[in-house]
């Protein structure tokens, strides 16, 4: 009778963490596609070593960083899915979050300080973290962007 009970409940947080995780995604999506609309209007332009720099009255670096959790049941079916191979898309949907993410909060310093172009982004990515004593599963990522913001 406990080993039922220990499974419903189990089952029943995994349901929770379904539903409670996937709108708390489709709402991180929504926030992040209004606010992409208010900042396409200034351009991401990266270019090479040997390319001339467009004339700018001042410049600075700017850094936007974030660090987007996963959910337990995007951890489990993650598992499940190593376990048989191919592609992982419950981690696709994170890195992409939390690379979007990034990228508008570094514009939107930019955009504060006046900036009317960034130039040379570049985007850095680690894991933190997992579970206790397991280096190898995947907790959270860090998402780094970074540019140079030109008036």
């Amino acid at each position: 009778m406990e080993g039922i009970v220990q499974i419903l409940i189990f089952l029943f947080l995994l349901i929770l963490g379904y539903f409670s995780g996937s709108y708390l995604e489709k709402r991180h999506y929504k926030n992040i596609r209004a606010r992409e609309r208010k900042t396409h209007h200034v351009p991401i332009i990266t270019f090479g070593a040997k390319q001339p720099i467009p004339e700018a009255q001042e410049a600075k670096l700017f850094v936007g960083s974030v660090v987007v959790s996963i959910d337990y049941f995007k951890r489990i079916s993650a598992t499940l899915r190593l376990l048989v191979g191919g592609r992982v898309t419950v981690y696709e949907t994170l890195l992409d979050r939390g690379r979007r993410e990034a990228l508008l909060r570094m514009k939107e310093d930019a955009m504060a300080w006046g900036a009317n172009q960034i130039l040379n982004l570049r985007l850095e990515t680690a894991t933190i973290g997992g579970r206790s004593g397991d280096n190898n599963s995947l907790g959270s990522i860090e998402v780094i962007a970074y540019g140079t913001g030109v008036k």
